[in-house]
């Protein structure tokens, strides 16, 4: 019986650390969002300071599919950061099921 106990416990435990390994790799995918998201905004940045050594007119064609590719980051940016929200609610209320059913293994994990 305790060696029943014993497996139980530990496989819970398993499935805990498996679905913290899972939460720290969305919090990988939204930290990769964040910088992607940054992107456009540092070439933004960078066209509107170097803008009084161009005219907007005259590289137009090379300034809207730039815009095209800086949207599409900013999507992709956008797509990712709330994914891995998503994703990172899901696995707490996962964990925090398993603290639920588990008694005797709450008091290893946070009070939360």
């Amino acid at each position: 019986m305790d060696t029943e106990i014993v497996a139980s416990e530990s496989m819970t435990i398993n499935e805990v650390q498996l679905l913290l390994a899972e939460e720290r790799t969305s919090l990988a995918l939204m930290r990769t969002g964040i910088a992607v998201l940054a992107l456009p905004l540092s070439v933004f940045s960078l066209l509107i300071a170097t803008s009084k050594y161009y005219d907007p007119s005259n590289v137009l064609h090379l300034l809207i599919p730039l815009g095209f590719l800086c949207l599409a980051l900013l999507v992709s940016g956008i797509y990712l950061v709330f994914h891995s929200l998503a994703r990172i609610r899901r696995i707490t209320r996962l964990i925090h099921q398993i603290k639920l059913e588990h008694s005797t293994l709450s008091k290893y994990l946070d009070p939360s």
